[in-house]
This record gives C-alpha cells, structure tokens and sequence, in this order.
C-alpha cells in the first residue's frame, strides 16, 4: 500500500519560518531574559488546525511527484523524488518537535494530546536537532541502504543478485547450495554495515528523546493509543495464543525435512535450519510447500491460474473483476480516473516499479494501482488486495483532517486487503462462474488448502513479532553492538525455533539481510495485520449467516457486511483503533482465537500427524 509521503520544498521552507507559539517556560530570572508568553491549548488547537492543513498539502503534492518516479523511473525523476522526500522529512521533522513542545501545554483536551501524539509518532526515524545529527543519519542510512541493494551471494560459486537468490531459495532443493546462498547472502549485506546502524541508533534514540520517548523502540509502538509497555504486552499475549499452532507446524515441517534431507542436514529434533525453508529469511515457507504437502490431500482440487487462463481474463478482467467484489457489498465503483490513469501491466517503453502498490493521490478520489499483472493466481488475490486499499482511502476521505486520513493503525490497511483475499474461496469462485459447482473440491481437500495458507500465514507469525523485539532491545540498550548477532539468534530460536546454517561469529549482523531493518522501517504492523484479517473476515462471515466451514466462507454480494465494513473503513484514524475494531467486529481486543478457529481442522490434523513427536525445540 502506498501512500503519499510528505514533501515539497517550498511549503516546507515555510512551514518552518511561523512563528512557533513558545511552550511553557520556566519563570523569568534576574539573570536571564523573560521568557516567551506561554501557549494556550486555544493557540496548541490553532496550530494543529495549520499544521494538517500544510501536511494535506504537501501528501498531494508529493503523491503527483512519486507517483511520476515510480512509473517513469530514470535519473531525472529520480532527483525530483530526492528533493521532494528531503523537504517533506523537513516539515514532518518540524512539526514532530513543535507537537513535543505543545504536549507540554497544561489543560489540554485528550483528543488534541491524541493528534500531537499522532505528529510525534508519525516519523520513525527522528534525528535530534544537534548540527549536522540530520545529514549524518541521512548519509549513514543511504550507505546502508546501497549495501543492501548490492549485496550478492554465491551459488556453487557463482554470484548472483539478491533478487536471483530469493527465487533459487524456493526451487532449490540442495541442501548445500542453499547453505552457501544463505551464508554468502547474509555475510555480503549484514556485516559490512553493522558500524554505520549502530551510530544511527544512537543519532535516532537522541531524536526520540527531544520528541518526549525514552527511545526510538517507545516511539514506535506509542502510535497504538496505548502506552508503549501495553502495547508490547498485547502483542506478546496475542503471540501466546496462537503460539501452539505455530509450534504443530515447525514440527510437521521438521519432519518432512527431515525425511527429505537425512538427520545429517536437517534433525528429527530441535530447531529447523533457516536455510531449508524456502525464504531468505524463513519467514514464510509457501516456497517448500511440495515437501510437505501431504499424500492424497495436498492438492486442492483445482488450479486457479488455469481457471483464469480457460475463461480468457486479462490484467484488466482481474480488475475489473475485483472492484466487483467491492461492488457487491454496496460500495460505490472505481472513478473513470482510476480506470484512466492506473498501471496494470509493466509498460515495455520504460523502466518502473512493479511492486504492487495503491495509491490515494489528493486524499479524496483520485485512486490508482500500480501493478505489474499476469493472469496468474497470485496476482488474481493481489488485486483483491490492493483494491482493499483504495476503497478503505475513498472510505476516511470523509475525515475532516488529514491527520485522521489514515488506517486505525498500521495494521488495518493491510488487513483489509487481505480479508478479502481469504474470501477467494470455491464458493466465490462458482459464483463469478470461473469454477463448476460440480467440480467444487470436498471437505478431504481441506488439508491441502489449510496447510498452504498456513506454510505463510501462520509460519509467519513469530518472524513478524521477533524483527520488531530485537529493534526495541537495540534501541533501549539491553541489547549492544556487541551481543547484537547472539541476541538476534537467540531471539529466532526462542520465537521461530530457527538457527542460523552454520557458526556466526559476534562480527556478523544478520539482522541487515532483512531489508525493513536496514530501511528502518517498522515491522509489527505486518503481526497486527495477519491477526487482524482473520478477525475481520470471521466478523463478515457471521453476519452474512455463513453455516459452513470458517474457511469455505466468501461474503461475496452481502451487502449488510458492506455496511457495516463501511462504518468501520470511514472512521480512519479519528478515534483509537479498539472503538473501530468494535464497530466490526462487535470487541475491542484483538485476538488471535479467529485465526485458531480458520485453522481448527488444519491443527487436529498436524496434531493426529505429529503424535509421539517432540515438538518442542
């Protein structure tokens, strides 16, 4: 999901030379001047009003100028989004630090102390206003970020590119090619810039620190209308309820590598090596999913690509096809804009950016994808993603402020998107007429079904914690430079029950191979996400009557599900995230038993399938 970043110099520049109301000071003394008139929670509340007004602006503005890179990538574009993403970081730095300033003010209402938190929160890497603190954290993560998209590995000694070693990962099944890649991979890119993360956790933590946190990791999870040590707790106790299905699938999955590979690669028991499972960094295992699929139950019963390809659907088909979804529970259409301007296909007269993305470019109704489709089934469910996207931004548009034109927290966006991907199931595949009802798989091909989605969904879920934990500990200190790699190993075999393939010595920086640490970009959101999207479509299936199996459901057409969805989509960020989980799905906590119930006849069966196995590690 894309949304407009913050930019553009010249309002920028302006926005910083207001004149910024002074917060409380301390009474004057005979040896220094008298201070500044303190502010008012009536000049705090005009300067929100001027500050989202300059920030809707600038999201605008920005949008037009990534949206030309991103569709016409060359080395023009390139330093015209260069510029416009320096004078955006300008603004969303200065009034980041006025909000810490004005949370100060006394008698201020919640929800004004509720928008300033917002403004703090909303940068994620803050440089303090120390001369040169700024260009050196700029410098530092630009150096990182070359490292990264230059690394390389060696297969049998050949070298190849990261993006060459994340496909080998899924199709190779030597176990010794796959070690050397992953060695060579994470010692290309992980060590040589441990130095340089180091320096910029202390120039972030610094920043933190004039924003009111006691450091970066505080301020990350303090967006979550919470306290960061609640929000923390939640998602630990959210982990320990889905934990013990984690834990039947690591000890189904051993086993088959361990029937693949012999007690020599992979052991019967204990941890699983990282490298076996299919991803550079075992986070989701759908790449090995012919290892483990089960004999007379792995198959599904139909292969939607085919499907897709015999009823003639191209990239605009799909679309299509996925606005009608949304259509079906009573949203309106897709703009003719969104039909006129979008990218569905990889142009072949220059280069892009074809990571799948939505975008909302002026905060109303200029909505647009940006894809790169084949008629496939993958792209079949990204469509449906992405336009979860677009209907959830038309949805907020209605926020009076920009400020609360955003998701109920990070979490939401991408979970929308992927509800209704859950809801491409047989039924809703008879109902747009790709799938004849008569060849509509039985319940013996559940498993099949189950077991794929959860080698992503569910393998996922103790990677999608753990990035963000060992970042909190790096950021607070208990975790140095020098326990960096042992805490990181530490932290996998306790969450994943994973271990590195060979000896990493206290030198190594594995954390750098995963490219959201050296982007520094934050990762629980993608935890909530995955917890959430079972919540949302279990909360749709039990309005639409559905009587069948949790995971046979579509609410495909059902407009009461649409309604209420709405409800839920307009409230944006205008009210703390548990008042709009509520307004769907009837609670405020979020919780990991939806999950558990979509996947109840997957884990009797692992369960039947792991009996007299040690399935701890």
């Amino acid at each position: 999901m894309m949304k407009s970043l913050v930019s553009g110099l010249a309002l920028a520049v302006s926005m910083l030379a207001m004149p910024a109301l002074a917060a409380p000071a301390a009474a004057a003394t005979p040896e220094a001047p008298a201070a500044a008139p303190a502010a008012t929670p009536a000049d705090v509340d005009a300067w929100l009003a001027s500050a989202d007004k300059a920030m809707a602006e600038q999201t605008v503005k920005s949008g037009h100028v990534q949206w030309v890179y991103q569709t016409y990538v060359n080395d023009d574009t390139a330093g015209i989004v260069a510029d416009s993403d320096a004078a955006g970081t300008l603004l969303q730095v200065a009034q980041a630090k006025q909000a810490a300033a004005f949370a100060k003010v006394p008698g201020l209402s919640p929800e004004t102390l509720r928008r300033l938190t917002m403004i703090r929160t909303g940068i994620t890497t803050p440089a303090p206003s120390t001369p040169g603190a700024a260009e050196e954290f700029s410098s530092l993560q630009a150096h990182i970020q070359g490292i990264y998209a230059t690394g390389h590995a060696t297969r049998g000694g050949v070298s190849i590119s990261g993006h060459e070693v994340e496909n080998a990962m899924i199709t190779d099944r030597n176990p010794d090619e796959l070690k050397e890649m992953w060695l060579s991979w994470h010692d290309s890119v992980g060590a040589p810039m441990k130095a340089d993360y180091a320096r910029m956790v202390a120039i972030s933590n610094a920043g933190a620190r004039e924003l009111g946190y006691s450091d970066t990791g505080a301020l990350w999870r303090g967006n979550y209308d919470m306290t960061p040590d609640e929000f923390a707790a939640m998602t630990e106790k959210v982990w320990g309820q889905v934990r013990p299905l984690y834990q039947q699938l690591h000890c189904y999955v051993r086993g088959k590598l361990n029937a693949k590979y012999g007690d020599a690669v992979q052991a019967k028991t204990g941890p699983i090596r990282a490298d076996l499972l299919g991803n550079m960094w075992a986070q989701e295992w759908g790449g090995i999913y012919d290892i483990v699929a089960p004999k007379g139950a792995g198959d599904i019963g139909y292969d939607l690509t085919d499907l897709l390809k015999a009823k003639g659907y191209d990239p605009i088909r799909m679309v299509k096809t996925g606005e009608q979804f949304y259509t079906s529970l009573g949203f309106a259409p897709l703009p003719k804009t969104f039909w006129e301007r979008s990218q569905f296909t990889k142009p072949r007269d220059r280069e892009v950016v074809c990571h799948a993305s939505a975008w909302d470019i002026d905060n109303k109704d200029d909505l647009r994808v940006k894809m790169c489709l084949e008629v496939n089934a993958t792209d079949f469910s990204t469509v449906h993603h992405e336009l979860g996207h677009n209907f959830y931004q038309r949805a907020y548009s209605i926020q009076p402020l920009r400020l609360y034109e955003e998701s109920a927290n990070d979490g939401f966006h991408e979970a929308i998107g992927d509800t209704m991907a859950l809801s491409i199931t047989p039924d809703y595949l008879v109902k747009l007429n790709l799938l004849d009802p008569a060849k509509v798989p039985g319940p013996d091909k559940d498993i099949g079904l189950l077991l794929r989605q959860a080698m992503d969904k569910v393998a996922f879920l103790p990677f999608g914690l753990m990035i963000d934990r060992w970042r909190w500990g790096v950021f607070d200190g208990s975790i140095t430079p020098a326990t960096y790699e042992k805490a990181w190993n530490d932290m996998r075999l306790r969450y994943q029950g994973i271990v590195p393939p060979g000896p990493r010595g206290a030198d190594a920086f594995d954390p750098g191979a995963k490219y959201h640490v050296a982007a520094s970009v934050p990762y629980t959101r993608y935890f909530l996400a995955r917890i959430l999207q079972f919540q949302f479509y279990e909360a749709a299936c039990k309005q639409a009557g559905w009587k069948g199996p949790l995971h046979r459901c579509s609410f495909y057409g059902n407009r009461k599900v649409g309604a209420n969805l709405d409800a839920m989509l307009k409230m944006g960020a205008s009210r703390p995230w548990p008042e709009a989980l509520k307004v769907f799905t009837g609670t405020r906590e979020m919780d990991g038993g939806a999950m558990l119930r979509y996947f109840a006849p997957l884990s009797a069966w692992l369960k039947k399938q792991n009996e007299g196995q040690d399935c701890g590690w």
